[in-house]
C-alpha cells in the first residue's frame, strides 16, 4: 500500500541531531515526519557516545582512587567485567528505542520506520520494514541528519577476518583476550584504554608517528605514554597490508615489512564514511556517497529546501556539535518558512554555526583525559593569525597534587596577538575535561585578556591553571 503526506518538514534519521532538528521545528509549530531505518536515538545512544563512555567512567574513576592516598589500597584489584559490561547495557536501553520513540511523539512529530530515499526535490519516498511504502512531500525542508559508518580499508582478508568497527567494540559480550586495534584517532585510544583496563592485552597499530594527530602534539604525546604505561604494547609506523583468519581462530595481523601481530578480535578504527550512498541524491543533481556540502545556516549549497545536519556534512564529527547544528537548521527552517527574508548569518549570527569553525570542542575520555577547543597552534599558523602559544605544566597549580599523587598534565592557550583574545584552549591530565566549558566560553565568547584576568579561579582546584596561563602571557 502507498500513502503520500504532506508535512512541513521532513527529517531523515532520527539520531540526537535528527531529533533535535524536529524537536526545534515543532517548537516553531511546524508539522514534521522524522524517518529512521535502524534505531531511534542513532549511533550515540548505541553503540558509541553512550556505551563508550559507560566502559571507560569505570576505568577512569579506578585510576583516579589508585592516585588518591587511603583509596589506592582499596582500588588495587580488578575491575568487576561482568557489572561494567551490565552498565554498558543499561545505558544503551539494552539496545531498544522505546524511549527514544516516546520522545518523538511526545513533541508531536510523526515517525516512519524504514529507509527513506529522496525522490527529487521535497519529496522522500519509504519503505517501510513491513512492504508498507510512504511518499512524504515536504512544504518548506527535508533534513538529512544520516551521520556516518565506519571507513575500513580495502585490505586483503579484511571480510574473512570479521574485523570489529566501532560496533562491535562498544557493545561486545566478554573481553577478548588479546585485541589489536588499527588507528590512531580518538575511538582507538578510547577503546585501547577501556579494554586494556577490563582485562584485553591491547596492540595498538598506529600508522603515523603518534595519535589524536589533529590536536595540540603534547596531548597525544601524554595518552601514548598512559598507554604504555598502563600494560599496552604500542607501535607507531605500522601500516597494515592483510589480515588472515582460519577457521574461526585468532587473527593475524600483516604489516608493512613482514610483522605481524597475532589476536583474538582485531578492530579498525580508521575513520568515519557518510551516510549517504543510498539516498536518491542522484534524483537532486548531487553525488551518492559525498559528504553534502553546506553553507553556515546548514543549508545545502545549491539548494533552497535541503538541509545537511550533523556529521553528514563532515564540519564537525561529534554528537554536540551535531545537536548545536540541528538548533540553528531548525531556527533557520522556522524563519524562512515564516517568510523571514533577513537571518542572521554573518559570524556568530544566531542563524550560523560559527561555533563549527572558531570553538569546536572536545573531549577524549582517556586517562589521562584531553579536552580542547578552537584551534591549535599549527591551525592557527596555517590560517594566517599572529600568535604565541602559552604553555604551562599542571602540576604548578595545588589543585592538581590534591587530586592524586603523580599528577601529570599541561595546558596550552593559543592567543591572537592583534586582537588579544583566545583563537584555542588545550588541557591534558586527570578531570581536564571538566575545564573545558570555561575554554569554550573564552574562545566563542572572544572574551578580551584583560577581562580572563578578572575571571578568579577557585582556591585550590585545576582551574587555577588559568591564573597561571594568564601570567606566563603577561610575563613573556
Amino acid at each position: 500500500m502507498t500513502r503520500a503526506v504532506e508535512y512541513d518538514v521532513v527529517v531523515l534519521g532520527a539520531g540526537p541531531t535528527g531529533e533535535n532538528v524536529a524537536g526545534r521545528v515543532r517548537e516553531a509549530g511546524l508539522s514534521v515526519a522524522v524517518v529512521e531505518s535502524e534505531l531511534v536515538g542513532g549511533e550515540c545512544s548505541y553503540w558509541a557516545c553512550m556505551p563508550s563512555k559507560a566502559l571507560l567512567r569505570p576505568v577512569i574513576a579506578r585510576a583516579d582512587a589508585r592516585r588518591t592516598p587511603g583509596l589506592r589500597d582499596a582500588a588495587a584489584g580488578e575491575l568487576d567485567v561482568a557489572a561494567v559490561l551490565a552498565h554498558r547495557d543499561a545505558e544503551a536501553a539494552h539496545w531498544k528505542d522505546d524511549g527514544q520513540v516516546a520522545w518523538v511523539e511526545s513533541v508531536g512529530a510523526r515517525l516512519y520506520r524504514g529507509h527513506g530515499r529522496l525522490r527529487g526535490p521535497r519529496t522522500v519516498v519509504v519503505d517501510g520494514p513491513e512492504g508498507e511504502h510512504h511518499v512524504l512531500t515536504a512544504r518548506h525542508a527535508v533534513a538529512v541528519c544520516t551521520g556516518t559508518r565506519p571507513a575500513l580499508p580495502e585490505l586483503p582478508g579484511l571480510a574473512g577476518a570479521k574485523a570489529w568497527t566501532s560496533r562491535e567494540a562498544t557493545s561486545a559480550r566478554s573481553a577478548p583476550g588479546r585485541l589489536a586495534i588499527v588507528g590512531g584517532g580518538v575511538v582507538a585510544v578510547e577503546m585501547a584504554t577501556a579494554w586494556q583496563a577490563l582485562g584485553s592485552h591491547v596492540t595498538l597499530l598506529v600508522r603515523g608517528s603518534g595519535v589524536l594527530e589533529r590536536m595540540e602534539p603534547f596531548a597525544g604525546e601524554h595518552v601514548l605514554a598512559a598507554l604504555r604505561d598502563a600494560g599496552a604494547d604500542v607501535r607507531t609506523g605500522a601500516s597494515v597490508t592483510a589480515l588472515v583468519r582460519q577457521d574461526g581462530g585468532p587473527v593475524t595481523v600483516v604489516m608493512e615489512g613482514g610483522d605481524t601481530v597475532e589476536a583474538d578480535e582485531v578492530l579498525f578504527a580508521t575513520g568515519r564514511a557518510p551516510r549517504t550512498d543510498d539516498l536518491g541524491l542522484e534524483t537532486v543533481g548531487l553525488d551518492p556517497g559525498d559528504w553534502l556540502s553546506v553553507d553556515d545556516s546548514l543549508r545545502v549549497v545549491g539548494h533552497d529546501w535541503l538541509y545537511g545536519v550533523g556529521d553528514v556534512n563532515r564540519r564537525a564529527l561529534m554528537t554536540h556539535q551535531g545537536k548545536y547544528q540541528a538548533r540553528i537548521a531548525g531556527d533557520v527552517i522556522a524563519a524562512r518558512a515564516a517568510g523571514n527574508s533577513s537571518l542572521a548569518t554573518g559570524r556568530w549570527g544566531a542563524h550560523a554555526a560559527t561555533a563549527d569553525h572558531a570553538a569546536q570542542p572536545q573531549v577524549v575520555f582517556t586517562d589521562p583525559e584531553v579536552g580542547a577547543v578552537g584551534l591549535t597552534l599549527a591551525q592557527a599558523e596555517r590560517a594566517g593569525h599572529r600568535v604565541r602559544a602559552v604553555d604551562q605544566d599542571l602540576t604548578s597549580v595545588a589543585g592538581a597534587g590534591l587530586y592524586g599523587d603523580d599528577y601529570r598534565g599541561h595546558a596550552r592557550l593559543v592567543v591572537d596577538l592583534d586582537r588579544q583574545v583566545l583563537l584555542g584552549a588545550t588541557f591534558v591530565g586527570p578531570g581536564t575535561g571538566e575545564l573545558l566549558h570555561s575554554a569554550t566560553i573564552a574562545v566563542a565568547g572572544e572574551v578580551p585578556l584583560d577581562r580572563l584576568w578578572h575571571a578568579v579561579p577557585a582556591y585550590p582546584t585545576l582551574s587555577e591553571i588559568w591564573l597561571r596561563l594568564l601570567e606566563a602571557y603577561r610575563e613573556a
